[in-house]
């Protein structure tokens, strides 16, 4: 995993955006997917929202998605898998550029077919223990045509990502805007946030 890790780090230095393909094993992609499935099946996906406690705002118009939050309490193995990865690349990431990174949270994200999340910061207005942000994908055999892509707004360039299986995407939550383009067919993923 060191070798993708810091591949995952060497494109963040590059470009802002770190980017590495099969960061999850296809079979931890699967069973994760798998979960996330059995989840959505089972209503147990909530429609996401923006903002925090109080000012936690609901709009459709802007951001359509439905997620479910991971947490070590569920003692899920897969999710624990998950976990084990996330920990040991926090250890390097503080280890290799001194991040001071402490904790992280992630959720499961579903897109449903004609849903979307338009232009946003992942960092709060009052509240900036998010530093960096992650995506890892759980979709196969997307194609072009699914759309679903995220446009992240680097500079004076736009860089369209597509959703593939066991990526990862790795940028400081403060800095770089970026949305979720209309998905046409299911759009899975696990995002989160390293905090400090």
């Amino acid at each position: 995993m060191q070798k993708i890790y810091d591949a995952l780090i060497n494109s963040f230095i590059e470009n802002k955006i770190g980017i590495a393909e099969n960061f999850l094993s296809l079979a931890l992609a699967s069973a994760l997917k798998k979960n996330l499935n059995v989840l959505y099946a089972s209503k147990e996906l909530q429609s996401a929202g923006t903002g925090q406690l109080n000012e936690l705002a609901h709009d459709i118009k802007f951001r359509s998605d439905k997620i479910y939050w991971l947490d070590k309490t569920h003692n899920d193995p897969s999710e624990n898998q998950f976990f084990v990865i996330m920990d040991n690349f926090i250890k390097h990431l503080n280890e290799t550029c001194y991040t001071g990174i402490t904790n992280y949270e992630f959720h499961y994200t579903m897109y449903e077919p004609g849903t979307f999340y338009k232009k946003h910061i992942d960092q709060f207005k009052h509240n900036d223990s998010r530093q960096y942000s992650i995506i890892m994908y759980l979709n196969d055999d997307w194609k072009l045509q699914d759309g679903g892509e995220l446009c992240i707004y680097n500079e004076n360039q736009i860089q369209h990502i597509s959703p593939t299986n066991g990526k990862i995407i790795f940028f400081k939550s403060s800095e770089l805007e970026h949305e979720v383009l209309i998905t046409h067919k299911p759009r899975m993923s696990i995002t989160g946030w390293l905090k400090c």
